[in-house]
C-alpha cells in the first residue's frame, strides 16, 4: 500500500444558517487504502462525505486534491476529478431500466445513435463483478432494496473512480452480498483506489478498513489504525460513553403472563403459509430467518397491510377479524415499518405533522388542536431524545437515527397494546441502537407485548425472550432461553434445525 494522499479536508467547517454541523474537520484519503468514517447519526459523516465529493460547499477550510487546494462547485466537478459517491439513499431513476440508470448522463454513442449493445454488455460486466443476476432491462422500480443497492454500486464501478466514497453501502445487503462487495473493495484497494467507507456495523469496519476516523458532534475525536482499536473502543469513542452493555437484561416472562396475541393459520399468498404462534404480555418475541423467508410479509398480513387469511385470531382472549390497518389500530395492534423513508415518514413535512398523523383523531375531529400537537411533540422529543436544531425542521433533514426515534414516537401515539417493529435499528448508530433497545425492554416491562423482526442475528439474540425462525414462508423452529443461539437460529433457517412441532410455539 502506498501512502500517497489523493484527497483531504483541512480545517473544514460547515454551517447551515446559525447551526454549525462541522467544526475543524481533518480527513486524509490515501491511495490503496480503505478509511472508515464512523460516528453516531448526526455526527456529521454524511456532510463530510458530501463536501469531499462536491455535493456541498464547505463554509470554511480547504479541500486538497493531489496536494493542491481545489474548489468543487458541484458534484460534476467532483466526478470530473475522479471522486464518486455512493449515496446512503438510492439515487436512481425508478422509471428507467438498470442499464439506463448506470449510463444516465454518460450514454455511449456510435455516431448519432446510442450504442445500446455496448452499454448492455458493460452493464452485464459490472453486475457480473458483483455476482448480481439482474436483467439490465428491468425497471428499477421493480427491484428489491438490496438489488437497488447493487445497481448503485455497479454504477459507481462504471466510473473508474480514483476515490470511491461509500455511505452505508451494506445497510440493505445480505451477508453474502456484503462479502461480494468487500471482494470488490479489496480489488479496488489493490489497484490503488482510495476508499472512504462508512457503516454502523463495527464488525464490517474491522473486517475491511485499514484506518478509522471517528466523529462526534461535528468534530473528529479519534483517528487511528483499525488494528489498534477494538470494536468496544470504536463504540465508546463514537458515543462518549460505555456501550459494552448494549442490550438490557432480560428479566424473563412471568409464568402467569396473559396471552396478548394468539394467531392460528396466518397465510399470506406467495409469502407465508399456516403461521401459528402466541405472544404474551411483557414478552419480546423475535422473528428471524433469511431474506425472503416471509418474515415481513407475514407481519404485514397480520396487520392488514397486505392480503392475508387467518383461521383464528385473538387479542387478550377476544376473537377478532382484522381486515385492514384501521381494524389493527383500533384493537391496539401497531406495526412499525422497516422502511422509514418510503413508508414510515413524510420527509418533506415537519416533525409535528409526522408525529400525530397516525393518531390524528386524538388531536381533534374537525379542527386540529395545534397546541396539543405541539405539546405532544415536545414530550416525544424529550422521551425519545430526538435531536433536532428546531421543532420546525423538515424530517428529511434529520439524521437516520433521529428519524427512527421519531417513527417510534409516532407509532406510540396510537397507544399500542401489541407492537410489531420491523428492522428497528437498520442504518442507525450504536448509541441510538442502545437507546431503542432500552426503550423496547421498558415497554415490555410495562406489560406491552412486542414482536421484533430483524436481519441482525445479535439483535435477535440480545433482545428476544423467545424466537420464531422462519424458512420458506413457514415456521421452522421456536427457541427460548439458553437455546437462543446463533448456531440454532442458522440451523433452523437453513432447514436442519428442530421440527417446530417438537417445541411449543
Amino acid at each position: 500500500m502506498t501512502a500517497a494522499p489523493i484527497l483531504a479536508l483541512r480545517g473544514v467547517h460547515k454551517s447551515f444558517g446559525p447551526v454549525e454541523v462541522l467544526s475543524g474537520i481533518d480527513v486524509t484519503l490515501l491511495s490503496g487504502e480503505v478509511l472508515a468514517l464512523i460516528g453516531e447519526n448526526g455526527a456529521g459523516k454524511s456532510t463530510t462525505m458530501k463536501i469531499l465529493a462536491g455535493y456541498q460547499p464547505a463554509t470554511a477550510g480547504r479541500i486538497m486534491l493531489d496536494g493542491k487546494e481545489v474548489r468543487f462547485d458541484s458534484l460534476h466537478d467532483g466526478e470530473a476529478a475522479g471522486i464518486v459517491l455512493i449515496h446512503q439513499e438510492f439515487n436512481l431513476a425508478e422509471q428507467l431500466t438498470v442499464e439506463q440508470n448506470i449510463f444516465l448522463g454518460r450514454e455511449l454513442r456510435r455516431g448519432l445513435l446510442l450504442d445500446k449493445w455496448r452499454m448492455r454488455d458493460l452493464t452485464q460486466q459490472y453486475l457480473g463483478r458483483l455476482k448480481c443476476r439482474i436483467d439490465p432491462d428491468t425497471p428499477v422500480s421493480r427491484l428489491s432494496n438490496s438489488d437497488k443497492q447493487m445497481v448503485e454500486i455497479a454504477k459507481a464501478l462504471s466510473r473508474d473512480a480514483r476515490v470511491l466514497i461509500m455511505d452505508e453501502p451494506t445497510a440493505v445487503l445480505t451477508g453474502s452480498e456484503v462479502e461480494v462487495l468487500f471482494e470488490q473493495v479489496r480489488a479496488l484497494r489493490a489497484a490503488g483506489t482510495a476508499i472512504l467507507f462508512t457503516s454502523h456495523k463495527l464488525g464490517e469496519v474491522a473486517a475491511i478498513a485499514d484506518r478509522v476516523t471517528i466523529m462526534r458532534d461535528g468534530a473528529v475525536v479519534r483517528s487511528d489504525m483499525v488494528a489498534a482499536m477494538t470494536e468496544d473502543d470504536m463504540a465508546t469513542a463514537m458515543v462518549g460513553r460505555d456501550v459494552s452493555a448494549l442490550y438490557p437484561p432480560k428479566p424473563g416472562v412471568a409464568h402467569d403472563a396473559r396471552i396478548a396475541l394468539q394467531v392460528q393459520g396466518l397465510t399470506v399468498p406467495g409469502h407465508a403459509q399456516d403461521i401459528n404462534f402466541t405472544l404474551h404480555q411483557g414478552e419480546i418475541l423475535g422473528i428471524a430467518g433469511l431474506i425472503g423467508s416471509g418474515r415481513t410479509e407475514a407481519m404485514e398480513g397480520l396487520c392488514g397491510l397486505r392480503p392475508a387469511t387467518i383461521s383464528a385470531l385473538q387479542i387478550e382472549g377476544q376473537p377478532l377479524a382484522i381486515r385492514n390497518t384501521a381494524d389493527a389500530l383500533n384493537n391496539g395492534l401497531c406495526y412499525m415499518t422497516e422502511d422509514r423513508k418510503l413508508r414510515g415518514l413524510l420527509l418533506d413535512k415537519g416533525m409535528r405533522v409526522n408525529l400525530t398523523l397516525q393518531a390524528l383523531a386524538r388531536f381533534g375531529r374537525i379542527l386540529i388542536d395545534r397546541r396539543a400537537e405541539d405539546a405532544a411533540l415536545a414530550q416525544a422529543v424529550k422521551d425519545f431524545d430526538i435531536r433536532a436544531g428546531s421543532a420546525d425542521v423538515l424530517v428529511g433533514n434529520l439524521s437516520g437515527g433521529n428519524q427512527q426515534k421519531l417513527l417510534l414516537a409516532k407509532i406510540m401515539q396510537s397507544e399500542p397494546r401489541i407492537l410489531i417493529v420491523d428492522e428497528p435499528t437498520r442504518g442507525i448508530d450504536i448509541g441510538t441502537k442502545q437507546q431503542i433497545y432500552t426503550f423496547l425492554r421498558a415497554l415490555a416491562a410495562s406489560g406491552k407485548a412486542i414482536i421484533v423482526v430483524s436481519s441482525e442475528m445479535q439483535e435477535i439474540i440480545g433482545l428476544s425472550d423467545r424466537v420464531l425462525v422462519m424458512r420458506q414462508g413457514r415456521i421452522a423452529g421456536t427457541l427460548d432461553g439458553d437455546a437462543i443461539t446463533e448456531d440454532a437460529i442458522v440451523r433452523c433457517a437453513m432447514g436442519v434445525g428442530a421440527d417446530p412441532d417438537e417445541r411449543a410455539a
